[in-house]
């Protein structure tokens, strides 16, 4: 029998059963799988089937589609609740990367991607629904800080496991795809087994929730998929393309870029607590812009592989201020529609990811620095967007264009 507890009882229970708890164990197991896979891949599909730029494009594409259909998850949360969904979610993932290797063809890497990418892009959907549902507003850039962390250090392990053991061991693709999607499919069971359904104090709308007062929150969220996916399609595939990285490289420069995370996650949570949304996602898009204009620079003036990897490090640094988006959306969020936008914002953020990486896929084969100074351009966009956040949004007060709500009389 299910057992439901509201949210405000929670705190009763055993720290190991609380929802906190629950959210970083889910954390930590996703990108185990997710992860090991980005960290593969690249190599996979060269070694394996012959990518070139163009087919690489395509499987991004193919990737984000179910990120693009994200909506899907109101209509079935109408019927399941959303931790469960979120959980079942994580067990697809695991499942789809451990057979990852069982298909070394386009076709085959097409298909089994998709189904990989349904669960996560669904169980992403519902994480950062619960996130903003269970934990307090004071708390939330701080504990989305450590969430962030947590996934960074949980994926840390799994990649020097790889660096240690990929030559050493002789190890295959296919043993690496099945450890990590067998670990984070083997967690999510645990979590479904062992954690009651918590109830949060606010109902969520189980329909479609699209309002004019969040439009800013829609732009970024567009502009931020739209940004992201050149740098998760194209930076990683340069380093092996451009620089032929080994996979026991890739997997080293992805350490270093967690380990640095793990170190500044929480200090970025602090600083978006401190400064706010404006300050904290304005200097992270400039950042973005610079460093994208660099890659530019890697493939226009012959510059070195050891500035490709500094800025392979920053760039994910600079990501990592995106918990402020999050945030800025609970400050100006009516309760009841969480669930419902994140849905709607994950398919606006996967609007772009559905066309680019396959159209820039061929302008990569031509002028692979267009691609980044493209990128750029995006960052400056958002930088422009971002400026029109208040310093304290509120529901009411969500962009500078909007007045505040008055002080009551007194």
């Amino acid at each position: 029998m299910i057992r439901i507890v509201p949210l405000a009882h929670a705190r009763h229970l055993p720290f190991w059963r609380r929802p906190v708890t629950l959210l970083f164990l889910m954390a930590a197991a996703m990108p185990v799988a997710f992860a090991t896979w980005s960290a593969l891949l690249n190599n996979f599909v060269i070694e394996a089937a012959q990518f070139d730029g163009s087919d690489i494009g395509w499987l991004h594409t193919v990737r984000e589609i179910p990120g693009f259909l994200a909506i899907g998850v109101i209509a079935i949360i109408i019927f399941m609740r959303e931790q469960v969904l979120g959980l079942v979610s994580l067990i697809l993932l695991g499942v789809a990367t451990a057979m990852t290797a069982w298909f070394p063809s386009l076709g085959g890497i097409l298909v089994i991607t998709m189904l990989s990418s349904i669960g996560f892009h669904y169980y992403e959907t519902v994480n950062q629904s619960l996130q903003l549902q269970w934990i307090d507003k004071l708390r939330a850039p701080q504990v989305l800080g450590w969430l962030i962390a947590a996934g960074s250090a949980a994926t840390l392990v799994a990649y020097l496991l790889i660096v240690l053991t990929w030559e050493t061991l002789d190890l295959s693709y296919n043993t690496v795809y099945m450890l990590a999607g067998g670990f984070t499919a083997l967690v999510a069971v645990f979590c479904l087994l062992a954690y009651p359904q918590f109830e949060a104090p606010n109902p969520q709308i189980k329909r479609m929730v699209l309002r004019r007062r969040y439009w800013l929150y829609y732009a970024l969220q567009f502009m931020a998929g739209a940004r992201r996916q050149i740098f998760v399609v194209f930076a990683g595939f340069m380093m092996v393309e451009k620089f032929g990285f080994a996979v026991h490289e890739v997997t080293a420069l992805y350490m270093v870029t967690l380990m640095a995370n793990m170190v500044f996650a929480p200090l970025m949570g602090r600083a978006v607590r401190v400064y706010g949304e404006r300050a904290t996602l304005t200097f992270e898009y400039a950042g973005l812009a610079l460093v994208f204009l660099a890659y530019g620079g890697i493939y226009m003036f012959g510059w070195g592989v050891m500035l490709a990897a500094a800025l392979y490090v920053v760039d994910h640094l600079l990501f990592a201020l995106a918990l402020a988006l999050k945030t800025y959306f609970q400050k100006i969020a009516d309760p009841g529609d969480i669930a419902p936008t994140a849905a709607v914002a994950f398919t606006i953020n996967h609007i772009a990811a559905v066309f680019l990486p396959a159209l820039l896929g061929y302008l990569w084969l031509v002028s692979p620095a267009s691609v980044f100074i493209m990128a750029a351009g995006m960052a400056g966009v958002s930088f422009l967007l971002a400026m029109l956040i208040p310093r304290h949004p509120s529901p009411g007060h969500e962009t500078i264009l909007s007045p505040p709500a008055p002080a009551p009389a007194e």
